[in-house]
């Protein structure tokens, strides 16, 4: 697993080979604005410390950051493990996992619809690792979640975001 960032769009520049987690790219170069996955599925961040909008990159080159939607340059990257076996999230309407719930084993392009649940504020991945997103059918702002408690979506950075749609992250990348 390995992505290559780059100070300059179009692949220019210094640049930082990465094969794990970076929680702060400002040691490594001074700014990062393309960058090419080589292999393996990442999340780069527009914050230091994983914080911020987040993106889904897959193998390939990404010239200009502004291409896949952010409006800053990369400041951090998460590796995203591969996971063979099942998927399982469930996913609560209120915080502290409160109110009424559902477990997905499967993608799901509309929470709301499908369950009936007014908003999804908490979580706990059981298996797998999974992109959430503000819209349905897999559209807008997305959350990266690997297995773990989530007791409150604003805990990791995301008040007042509604969490629409699931998708799972397959070994794929």
């Amino acid at each position: 697993m390995v992505i290559i960032f780059y100070e300059d769009r179009n692949f220019q520049g210094r640049s930082y080979e990465c094969m794990s987690d970076c929680s702060d790219m400002s040691s490594y170069l001074s700014r990062c604005n393309s960058c090419r996955v080589e292999n393996g599925c990442f999340m780069v961040y527009d914050r230091p410390n994983y914080m911020g909008n987040q993106y889904f990159l897959r193998r390939g080159e990404y010239s200009d950051y502004m291409s896949f939607g952010m409006s800053d340059s990369i400041r951090s990257c998460r590796l995203i493990p591969q996971h063979r076996g099942s998927y399982r999230i469930r996913i609560y309407e209120r915080e502290n996992f409160q109110g009424p719930n559902h477990e997905l084993m499967d993608d799901c392009d509309n929470i709301m619809d499908r369950y009936s649940l007014s908003d999804c504020q908490s979580c706990n991945v059981i298996d797998g690792h999974w992109l959430m997103y503000e819209q349905p059918h897999y559209r807008g702002r997305m959350v990266y979640l690997r297995p773990g408690e989530y007791r409150s979506m604003r805990d990791i950075g995301y008040s007042g975001m509604r969490l629409s749609s699931a998708r799972r992250i397959m070994d794929s990348c």
